[in-house]
């Protein structure tokens, strides 16, 4: 069978394929793995297939690419307005080709693994840049509560934090100088994290 377009919605386990023929009627409704999917597609005729950008369309991209199909990726924002009614995996499948099929649409490109790992790598960098900050101001917050104020910035909090654990005169109870100290420590690894991450993404 000939197909001009293949939609594919992407699940975790569960992928759901709508094929158009040239006239545009949908001739194929399919629901599969991604093992079956592979093996359907390797001896499948078809112009174009089309899937929404998300996590793992870019290892389905460079498998299908490998078959000899041309692939192409769309962003989420520009296949939703094509669906038709409530979220259903079909007709997210179905709103697929009929978007490819726009002469004025947008595409993302394929990512090689490469590319990934560098974007993994800033993705959670990120992510651990956000931590230390979150945790300077749980710690200014839980001072504050003990009448001990510490200027913003995770600077202030580095240099005074120290100077705090070892003040004697302070009235804070063992219990809450070791929590203090388990803050600290977390700042400080969360810093080494860092720096080896800026290491590795340089």
């Amino acid at each position: 069978m000939k197909l001009r377009v293949l939609g594919i919605d992407l699940g975790k386990t569960v992928f759901h394929l709508v094929g158009l023929d040239s006239t545009g009627k949908v001739v194929i409704r399919k629901k599969c793995s991604r093992r079956q999917l592979l093996a359907f597609t390797a001896n499948l005729e078809v112009q174009l297939i089309g899937m929404e950008s998300c996590s793992g369309s870019h290892f389905l991209g460079r498998a299908l690419r490998g078959q000899g199909h041309e692939v192409r990726l769309m962003p989420a924002q520009y296949v939703k307005p094509y669906v038709q009614t409530n979220k259903r995996d079909f007709l997210d499948a179905e709103a697929m080709p009929k978007r490819l099929q726009r002469p004025r649409m947008r595409f993302v490109p394929i990512k090689g693994e490469e590319q990934l790992d560098l974007q993994a790598l800033h993705r959670v960098r990120e992510r651990w840049v956000n931590a230390p900050h979150s945790g300077g101001e749980q710690i200014r917050s839980l001072l504050l509560e003990r009448g001990l104020t510490l200027p913003k910035g995770r600077s202030h909090v580095d240099a005074l934090l120290p100077r705090i654990l070892e003040d004697a005169e302070l009235r804070l109870s063992g219990c809450f100088r070791v929590l203090l100290a388990q803050l600290k420590i977390e700042l400080e690894q969360s810093t080494a994290r860092i720096e080896q991450m800026d290491r590795v993404i340089h």
